[in-house]
């Protein structure tokens, strides 16, 4: 399935650029990745993340 420019972007800036995205999937733990846990049902960037990468944001 393609995806639109605007959710490949957002989902580009989840996985690069987002400060508490990146920190929680890098470290696995913490606080930063519960954060994400929970707000990767209610971030549009999260769920554009899933949505291209097919996997959750919290993931490797």
């Amino acid at each position: 399935m393609k995806h639109g420019k605007v959710t490949v972007k957002m989902a580009n800036f989840c996985k690069d650029t987002c400060p508490v995205c990146t920190r929680g999937r890098e470290n696995g733990k913490g606080i930063l990745y519960t954060m994400v846990k929970l707000e990767e049902n209610i971030c549009p960037a999260c769920r554009s993340y899933k949505k291209v990468f097919k996997k959750n944001a919290h993931e490797k």
